[in-house]
């Protein structure tokens, strides 16, 4: 059987999230770190739950953040599933153009490295072996 902490939240990373959105001198009981820990644990596990149904009247294995998006509809959570389909794009987006990014970043040191070897192909034998590096 799963061990009941094995199954929550981390309690730390809760107590942080609970601080941060109080002032600065305001303290957080023990007992009410525990109680949100176990109700958004409750939470979570509620909505995952429904896309998982969702995923396997599919026949797909994988949960994905627009089976989150949709479940948080299903369940009528349409507030919070209209600011995570937001976030979703936002965070698609940003994934996209790292990816675009790299491999531009990819593609100019490939270029480089080619117009490097280039050079040193040109050069006469005992002038292409690499000259040693030096440290500042």
């Amino acid at each position: 059987m799963v061990d009941e902490q094995d199954r929550l939240l981390p309690i730390a990373n809760v107590g942080r999230i609970m601080k941060q959105i109080l002032p600065p001198n305001a303290k957080v009981s023990k007992e009410a770190k525990q109680t949100l820990q176990e109700c958004a644990t409750e939470f979570i596990s509620f909505v995952t739950g429904e896309a998982s149904d969702k995923c396997r009247k599919e026949n797909r294995k994988t949960v994905n953040g627009d089976d989150i998006c949709w479940a948080l509809g299903a369940l009528g959570f349409d507030n919070y599933a209209d600011a995570i389909v937001r976030y979703l794009h936002k965070y698609r987006e940003v994934e996209r153009d790292k990816a675009t990014q790299n491999k531009a970043t990819c593609i100019s040191s490939q270029d480089k490295d080619e117009e490097s070897s280039e050079d040193k192909s040109n050069q006469p034998p005992h002038q292409q072996a690499e000259a040693p590096s030096t440290t500042v």
